[in-house]
């Protein structure tokens, strides 16, 4: 499938210098070795760049990125101690990274295709039972995995500050910018697109992991993200169905994703787990990795030791309910 999409080419140069020692970095610190690349063909002809990393016979947690982002987003997790017990399996989606761009919307549009992709990740890696990470969009993107084919194949779910419902009680102070990182106009773009990013954390972002963020943040074409914006989000059956642990994550200085639409959350999944992050924003598991680590290990370790049949229980580790 043709993956080429117009942009600045010294931009694209750059993203792709910044890239390559990121990754060499990335595979450096895990624990395990470097990873273990592969494709992935999707039911709708998409190629989707795979990426395995840790402990084959560990555990498995499967990550799905954000809007705009790619999978060296999880690189605090696969490049630390996590990777030594678990094993972790990452992928760019469609239209991000180095997985194929088309530039129709019909490959966007409709959540049968995200779902599809999803499911055929865990194949072509050949998961048995995996805990699914959704960061913001990718929660979404497991709402829609859900939709068409229940949670039977997964031993839980953690949503981390994930877009579950989308409104004005929901949409926080990034948003304006957001919308104009679908711009076709570059500079404006890129402007809205380091706003963004500065938004994401509740403190300022490295120099050079702003620079790094930008540069995969930038292989995503304007109009795929505009796709993306511009679609329904009918989850609230599929969410009130799950019977798999649920964790949810969220920084309570999230000005991406604001506290309301993990309360949405918790609410709808009635026994879900949450895990409220002082002094974070909308990406804990930077923000504050050791955390988010040491909760995924535990959570991925007790929803896997959980017998078929019983109801999901609360841990220690966090809070049963989201204070209003």
């Amino acid at each position: 499938m043709n993956s080429l999409f117009p942009v600045n080419s010294a931009l694209a140069m750059i993203a792709c210098l910044v890239l390559g020692s990121v990754v060499a970095t990335a595979q450096a610190q895990t624990a395990m070795g470097p990873a273990k690349t592969f494709k992935v063909q999707t039911p709708d002809g998409v190629s989707i760049a795979a990426q395995e990393w840790g402990n084959p016979d560990g555990p498995e947690i499967l990550f799905i990125h954000g809007f705009s982002q790619s999978h060296l987003s999880w690189s605090r997790q696969f490049g630390r101690e996590l990777a030594k017990s678990f094993r972790l399996i990452t992928y760019d989606i469609r239209g991000h990274g180095s997985s194929d761009k088309p530039l129709d919307a019909v490959y966007y549009r409709d959540h049968k295709r995200w779902a599809g992709e999803l499911k055929a990740v865990m194949e072509a890696a050949k998961l048995k039972k995996p805990v699914l990470v959704g960061w913001s969009y990718g929660g979404r993107i497991i709402a829609e995995y859900l939709m068409e084919y229940g949670d039977k194949n997964i031993a839980g779910i953690n949503f981390v500050g994930a877009f579950l419902k989308v409104d004005n009680q929901t949409r926080g102070p990034a948003t304006p910018a957001v919308l104009k990182m679908t711009s076709e106009d570059i500079t404006e773009n890129i402007e809205n697109t380091i706003a963004f990013l500065k938004f994401c954390t509740a403190k300022p972002l490295p120099a050079n992991e702003l620079q790094t963020m930008l540069a995969y943040n930038m292989m995503v074409p304007a109009q795929i993200r505009g796709y993306m914006l511009n679609r329904p989000e009918l989850y609230e059956d599929a969410l009130k169905k799950i019977t798999v642990p649920v964790l949810v994550s969220h920084g309570l200085e999230d000005r991406v994703a604001l506290l309301p639409v993990a309360r949405y959350t918790a609410s709808v999944v009635s026994h879900a787990q949450s895990s409220l992050y002082d002094g974070v924003g909308h990406m804990p598991f930077w923000e504050d990795a050791p955390r988010f680590n040491r909760e995924l290990a535990e959570f991925v370790t007790q929803s896997n030791q959980r017998h078929p049949g019983t109801s999901p229980s609360a841990s220690s580790l966090f809070a049963p309910s989201i204070p209003k």
